[in-house]
């Protein structure tokens, strides 16, 4: 019988109300024994020193792009596992747009097959229509019997409200999800960055915030109708806060995400303007230096709309952090901005950006498992995480809080280095990320 203790950490638990210095004894892949001066023979197990460290139940990312089948030049299912769980991630749920679209149990299940190699879970997402066409419904019994374990069509939005409502119908009779990222198409179509100050100065064009308000409008209206629950990807302004606080006040089951550059950066990033180690500076130079990287849809929004993101995440309005890992290869970003695609990598960098908030107040870290680790459990049904409690999946989390280091793309895991948070000094970082009581990742290289 396999055991690990856990000696001396910071366990954080929102779950079963914990917050204080604990052991944690892991056997057999579950939490066996929490509780304080635990004894461990070393000669039966692995000790883990915690003291001066948080201990917390998995972090989970619902919203990843891992690439495979199809563009394995940019990422696998095995490198972005390997790199979430550098990041701390214990579960990793990968959107369907690849290639062949995940719209068909056989691609369900080659993805469950290839991740049964990867140090971490990986959990299928299907599409919600047939090649993400907006046409025609996929068979969701099927897929959902095969591993997949919510629906999207992320990257775009489906058009047809009435096979929507359908979708959401049907999805909901299997206990999944429909996942929305929600734009108007219309609106959307062309946009390079965010309709303002930035995109009128320098040429480009623009994507309004209504197109993201719009579609959030009308998912939060067909959820209601339906009474289902509704989960809305990577919300990123102020109006699709208040339409999603409004939501919840009306009952409506809509829960919502954020991702760490859209509550880390705003568009002035776009020229490179104010930026370096998350503090603003003056440019001195005469001319904007745009930066692909910061090319991601939806797109980097207002200093006001990043203000009412870091309020609605405290309050609770927002309920998941979660990284929207998008790798590109080097020279498809480095081109003319216009033609670079949408998306950065983000599992290696979610927690410590996330952390950042925790220093500022803006959320504790309670708070912070919360959005990491409860919220994503409970959103996409995976009962056996998400807490501590004794017989849960022993899937945790150890960070150093006081750990300071600078982000490096070339130290990446991940098969791309898509970000634009190379070179930040930040704080906090996963030291060990154990799955299924086995320990897939240590900071020391003593796996």
């Amino acid at each position: 019988m396999k055991r690990i203790l856990l000696r001396g950490g910071r366990v954080i638990d929102p779950e079963n109300n914990r917050d204080q210095k604990l052991d944690v004894l892991i056997a057999d892949g579950a939490i066996a024994e929490i509780g304080q001066k635990l004894q461990l023979d070393e000669s039966a197990g692995k000790v883990v020193q915690a003291e001066g460290l948080w201990v917390m139940p998995g972090a989970i990312d619902m919203h990843t792009h891992l690439r495979e089948p199809g563009q394995e030049y940019k990422e696998t299912i095995l490198s972005g596992a390997q790199a979430a769980a550098a990041g701390g991630f214990t579960s990793i749920a990968c959107m369907a747009n690849t290639s062949p679209v995940n719209d068909c149990a056989a691609v369900t299940r080659f993805i469950s097959e290839r991740a049964q190699q990867a140090p971490v879970n990986v959990l299928p997402i299907g599409a919600v229509t047939m090649g993400m066409q907006g046409k025609r419904m996929v068979e969701m019994a099927e897929m959902a019997t095969a591993g997949a374990i919510a629906f999207s069509e992320d990257g775009k939005t489906v058009e047809d409200s009435n096979l929507y409502r359908h979708a959401m119908e049907y999805a909901g009779s299997l206990n999944r999800i429909i996942i929305c990222h929600c734009q108007d198409n219309y609106l959307f179509a062309g946009g390079v960055i965010h309709e303002g100050e930035i995109s009128s100065t320098y040429g480009f064009p623009g994507i309004p915030s209504l197109a993201e308000e719009l579609d959030i409008a009308r998912c939060i209206l067909l959820a209601e109708f339906l009474e289902l629950p509704v989960h809305i990807a990577h919300i990123s302004t102020r109006g699709a806060v208040s339409l999603v606080a409004r939501a919840k006040e009306r009952g409506v089951k809509v829960t919502a995400e954020v991702t760490p550059h859209h509550f880390s950066l705003d568009h002035r990033a776009v020229a490179d303007l104010y930026y370096r180690d998350g503090v603003e500076y003056a440019m001195k130079r005469q001319y904007a230096c745009f930066n692909p990287n910061t090319k991601m849809s939806p797109p980097l929004r207002e200093p006001e709309d990043v203000v009412a993101i870091k309020e609605a995440l405290s309050a609770g309005i927002i309920d998941v952090v979660a990284s929207d890992h998008a790798p590109h290869e080097q020279t498809e970003k480095e081109v003319e901005y216009q033609y670079a695609p949408f998306g950065i990598v983000g599992l290696e960098t979610t927690i410590p950006l996330t952390m950042n908030l925790v220093r500022e107040g803006v959320l504790t870290p309670v708070k912070m498992v919360e959005r990491l680790s409860v919220a994503p459990a409970k959103i996409l049904g995976l009962s056996r995480k998400g807490s501590l409690e004794v017989g849960m999946d022993a899937d945790v989390t150890i960070i150093d809080p006081e750990v300071q280091w600078v982000i490096d793309k070339d130290d990446f895991r991940s098969k791309s280095s898509n970000t634009p948070f190379d070179g930040w000094r930040v704080q906090g970082k996963a030291l060990t990320t154990i799955v299924a009581g086995e320990i897939v990742y240590a900071a020391d290289g003593q796996v």
